[in-house]
């Protein structure tokens, strides 16, 4: 070997020849081949490779859909009927892009309740935890201007409810909604505003993955149990074992989006937004994509308009200091049972939250809405810290081995062990 190459260990010619000058090969085999990982992955683990699947999809179909998009408020709606009807596959490349946000919040939210329940925000995996809801929070924005560009009735009046929010803050709120609006109502520079960032923020996200992704190699994969690795005995490489397990997760994803994609495309979609936009015209009852309806119902929940938005805000901000709310030194709530409860009590609540958001905001809806919210916050502000102090957590496997090969937890009097920091 050369002075100043890299000594690779791949047998092909061209590969080696890659390698030695820029180890990518290398570092790929380091990273997702010989990785130890906990062998007692389930597939709950599979979602965050899906989601990183779904946002490659997205931001494909996302490019060649901008070919033929014209970001006019003249031009947007018919643009994308031409997609539909003239651009050769436009309606696939459409129904997958529209239908792929979905499935990318579905993918999203699992993921997000999976770290929940089985305790992967806390040390060492705060930062990870972290990043996660960054990427979350682009996600969320990059979906509401995607939302707004066929320029139909919801499009329309959904980009002006929800830009109009901004101006209940003191003092800067007009500032930002004239920013958001590039003028003084939603119109063309709005258009406009909306079609560069929904092109750019993707892109943005995948930067924020890849720090993600580092800060997972770096702390390693949290695991059902909760508890980390003693040894070689408790992981796997990642290849071929999770590749091949992510693979069947793959499959049955691929099959359900077939299904979405082909069978009922406008399922999860809103019938008014196939109306173009007309500012003269108020639809009946705006409401946005179904993926923001808890954060929709927990803004009406409340009559005060600041009061509402800073609610909302909060709802998701309140998850960057998780880790910092629980303080029990158990990570699963495999361990955990009245955690257990509790969380499922919580995960009930954010479905009836969603279910309330697409509700008109009246009589007993609002009530509901009001009780929703109310546990809703209560259980990271109250339920989480009093858990931590009053609950006594089961007692923890030896190894993550134990279990898996049949050992099963230790026994019924032993004390549970306290969570080890990594």
């Amino acid at each position: 070997m050369s002075i100043g190459l890299h000594n690779s260990e791949f047998k092909n010619p061209v590969v080696r020849w890659i390698d030695q000058r820029m180890p990518v090969f290398t570092m790929m085999q380091k990273e997702y081949g010989t990785f130890p990982t906990p062998k007692n992955f389930n597939y709950f683990w599979n979602f965050g490779a899906l989601a990183m699947v779904t946002l490659m999809i997205m931001i494909a179909t996302g490019i060649f859909l901008s070919m033929n998009y014209a970001a006019h408020t003249s031009l947007a709606f018919d643009s994308v009927e031409r997609i539909m009807r003239d651009v050769n596959y436009g309606w696939l490349i459409r129904y997958v892009h529209m239908n792929g946000a979905s499935m990318f919040f579905i993918v999203v939210y699992i993921h997000i309740f999976r770290g929940m329940y089985y305790g992967s925000y806390k040390a060492p995996r705060e930062l990870l935890w972290m990043l996660g809801v960054v990427i979350f929070l682009l996600m969320m924005a990059t979906a509401f201007m995607g939302y707004v560009l066929p320029w139909g009735q919801m499009s329309f009046w959904g980009a002006t409810v929800i830009t109009n929010l901004f101006s209940a803050f003191p003092v800067v709120g007009n500032f930002i909604v004239e920013l958001l609006w590039g003028g003084f109502s939603v119109d063309n520079p709005t258009l406009n505003r909306f079609f560069s960032l929904h092109y750019l923020l993707p892109f943005v996200i995948l930067g924020v993955v890849f720090l993600h992704v580092a800060a997972l190699h770096i702390t390693g994969s949290n695991n059902p149990l909760g508890i980390e690795p003693k040894g070689p005995q408790d992981t796997l490489p990642f290849h071929p074992y999770y590749t091949a397990k992510d693979s069947v997760g793959l499959v049955v994803y691929f099959i359900v989006f077939a299904v979405l994609v082909f069978f009922a495309p406008n399922y999860l979609g809103h019938p008014d937004n196939y109306i173009p936009a007309n500012p003269l015209v108020t639809p009946p009852h705006i409401v946005p994509e179904w993926y923001f309806l808890p954060y929709y119902a927990i803004l009406r929940a409340v009559p005060d308009k600041l009061g509402g938005v800073l609610l909302m805000f909060g709802s998701i901000l309140i998850w960057f200091v998780l880790p910092w709310l629980d303080r029990s030194p158990v990570r699963s709530m495999r361990f955990r049972p009245l955690a257990r409860l509790f969380f499922l009590l919580w995960t009930v609540n954010f479905l009836v939250l969603l279910w309330v958001g697409a509700k008109p905001a009246e009589g007993t809806y609002v009530l509901i809405a009001r009780i929703a919210t109310a546990y809703y916050f209560a259980y990271f502000l109250v339920v989480l810290p009093l858990l931590a102090k009053f609950e006594r957590p089961l007692p923890l496997p030896e190894s993550i081995s134990r279990p898996v090969l049949g050992g099963g937890p230790l026994p019924a009097g032993a004390a549970a062990k306290p969570m080890e920091k990594a």
